[in-house]
C-alpha cells in the first residue's frame, strides 16, 4: 500500500517561483550590457565525442536566461528543447566568458599529447557580432569552469529526459535513475537542479509509480527544498 505523502506544494511552487520564475526580473540588471541591438546576447557550448553520451550536446542561453539544450547521438536529429535558467548560473555563465574576452582572439587549447576529450566550441553573439573558439583540451580556468558549468547543465537536461521517458514508458526504470540523480547532487555535478521539480512531484504524487520511485523522489524534492 502506497504511504500517504506530506503536502509539499506550497514550499516547492514557493522554491520554483524563487528558482526559476523570477529570472526575468533578476536577471536583465545584470546583462543590460549584453543587450545589444539584436537582442539578448548568447552564449553557446558544443560538444562532439563519438561513442559518448550524448555524443552530440549544445546549450544555447541568452543573457535574459531563456535556454536551449540539445542532446542525442550524432546520427539522430536535432531535438532541442527550451528551458529557463536561474539568475545566479545565467550571471556565472556571462562573467566566465567576459573573462576570456568572450572569445575574442582567444586560444584555449594546450597543444598537449592528451586523449580525445571532445571537440568542444564556445560561440558568443552580441550586437551582431559572432566569435567562437574551440579547443579538445585547455590549462585556462574559466574556460575548465565555463565547461563544467554547461555539463551540469547538461546533466540536469539528461535527468529530465530520462524521467520523462521512465514515466511513460519504464516505470520499473525509475528508481534507478532516481537514486542516480540523488547521487550526482550529492557530488554537486547538476546546475539549477530545481528544474526537475515538476516531473519530481508527478513521480512522487502519482500512486501508479513504484514506492521505491515515490520515496526517492520525495527525499530529492525534500533535499531542493531544503537547500534553497
Amino acid at each position: 500500500m502506497p504511504f500517504p505523502l506530506p503536502s509539499l506544494r506550497p514550499p516547492l511552487n514557493c522554491l520554483l517561483r524563487i528558482g526559476l520564475g523570477l529570472v526575468c526580473c533578476t536577471v536583465a540588471p545584470h546583462f543590460l550590457s549584453a543587450q545589444g541591438a539584436g537582442g539578448p546576447a548568447k552564449l553557446t557550448f558544443t560538444k562532439v565525442l563519438q561513442g559518448s553520451v550524448p555524443e552530440y550536446l549544445a546549450i544555447t542561453v541568452a543573457s535574459d536566461a531563456s535556454a536551449t539544450y540539445d542532446g542525442r547521438k550524432l546520427s539522430d536529429p536535432a531535438a532541442p528543447r527550451t528551458f529557463k535558467l536561474s539568475a545566479a548560473t545565467t550571471r556565472r555563465l556571462f562573467e566566465l566568458a567576459a573573462g576570456l574576452d568572450n572569445f575574442k582572439s582567444v586560444e584555449l587549447e594546450s597543444h598537449r599529447k592528451v586523449a580525445d576529450l571532445g571537440l568542444k566550441t564556445f560561440i558568443y553573439e552580441a550586437g551582431g557580432e559572432k566569435r567562437q573558439v574551440q579547443f579538445n583540451y585547455t590549462l585556462r580556468r574559466e574556460a575548465q569552469e565555463l565547461t563544467d558549468l554547461f555539463e551540469k547543465i547538461s546533466g540536469v537536461q539528461q535527468h529530465l529526459t530520462a524521467l520523462e521517458y521512465s514515466m511513460k514508458y519504464d516505470h520499473l526504470g525509475l528508481p534507478r535513475e532516481l537514486s542516480q540523480i540523488q547521487i550526482d547532487l550529492e557530488n554537486k555535478v547538476l546546475a539549477d537542479p530545481a528544474l526537475m521539480v515538476p516531473a519530481l512531484e508527478q513521480i512522487a504524487r502519482n500512486p501508479k509509480f513504484l514506492h521505491l520511485a515515490q520515496a526517492r523522489a520525495q527525499n530529492i524534492l525534500q533535499r531542493l527544498q531544503n537547500s534553497n
